[in-house]
């Protein structure tokens, strides 16, 4: 099948053009790769490459390329063509060829790839390519598109994109495990005295346990949903607004809580804090459902 990703950005063919074919500046908004370096070329023989892309813990993955063919075509589209291939005995991946495409379209360029590869290690390295391996290639390629747009289209460069990700995931992935811990061990493992004691000044001393397992229930799902719903903002001004609200009523129902160690105040405010920064970085971020991953059907 391979993979497929195409996605519309405003550019100049030449602006979408240098920032894909120049190496200097492709490794910059793709994540599949750390580093991208030219290999001397001679005449017209075909353009060769290393690659190199960091996996974590210092370990590294290298491997080879090879521009196959560039053409320009009747209406100024062009594609440029490539096969790959890594002797590195920790790559998945064995050997590969794919197309990158650029055509022109009303006031955008349609940028799309595909690409396909041969795996080692034999079945089992086939059952994790289909599971793990490709889906993940597949959504770091079209999130890489998407970069590479706000790159073009808004100024925001690929680092600041970066950056700009990880604290919009650090943020909301703290909130989620916050509510989920809440919900999860004080409400509906121990029932922890202090809950019962907020919770008894608004439900009556014979549903009390039975009002703190739904509380417990409401805030897992909530955690759930700040994360299956990622990139909808309205979980977080809930919580935001959550949070503020539950600060005066703390004060008034239980003020002597506000006072204790690890009180509701301090814990009110940070979660508010957190939903403020998701808020923010959460505009203009890339994200890979932009991307079309099926090629239009074609009568």
């Amino acid at each position: 099948m391979g993979i497929y990703v195409e996605i519309p950005i405003r550019a100049t063919m030449e602006d979408l053009w240098e920032k894909t074919q120049n190496p200097q500046l492709h490794q910059r908004w793709d994540l599949r790769f750390t580093q991208i370096e030219y290999l001397p070329r001679q005449g017209e023989e075909p353009q060769r490459f290393l690659y190199r892309t960091r996996i974590g813990f210092g370990l590294k993955i290298d491997g080879q390329g090879e521009s196959v063919g560039e053409r320009d075509g009747d209406n100024g589209a062009r594609t440029s063509s490539l096969k790959f291939w890594s002797e590195d005995p920790k790559s998945l991946i064995k050997t590969g060829s794919g197309y990158w495409k650029y055509v022109p379209n009303e006031n955008a360029i349609r940028f799309f790839t595909w690409y396909d590869y041969e795996t080692r290690f034999g079945v089992f390295g086939r059952l994790a390519d289909t599971c793990v391996f490709r889906p993940l290639l597949a959504w770091a390629t079209a999130w890489s598109f998407d970069r590479l747009r706000l790159w073009i289209e808004k100024g925001t460069s690929p680092e600041a994109s970066r950056d700009r990700a990880l604290v919009y995931a650090l943020s909301r992935g703290t909130m989620a495990f916050i509510w989920f811990y809440h919900g999860l061990v004080p409400k509906l493992l121990y029932h922890d005295k202090i809950e019962l004691d907020l919770l008894s000044r608004i439900a009556p001393p014979e549903r009390l346990h039975a009002a703190t397992t739904l509380a417990g229930l409401v805030e897992l799902l909530f955690a759930c949903v700040l994360l299956v719903l990622w990139r909808r903002s309205w979980p977080l001004w809930l919580t935001l607004v959550l949070m503020l609200v539950g600060i005066p009523v703390v004060a008034i129902s239980a003020p002597a809580y506000l006072t204790a160690a690890f009180n509701p105040l301090t814990l009110n405010i940070s979660i508010a804090a957190l939903s403020s920064i998701a808020i923010v970085a959460g505009r203009d971020l890339p994200t890979a459902t932009r991307c079309r991953r099926k090629p239009e059907e074609t009568a």
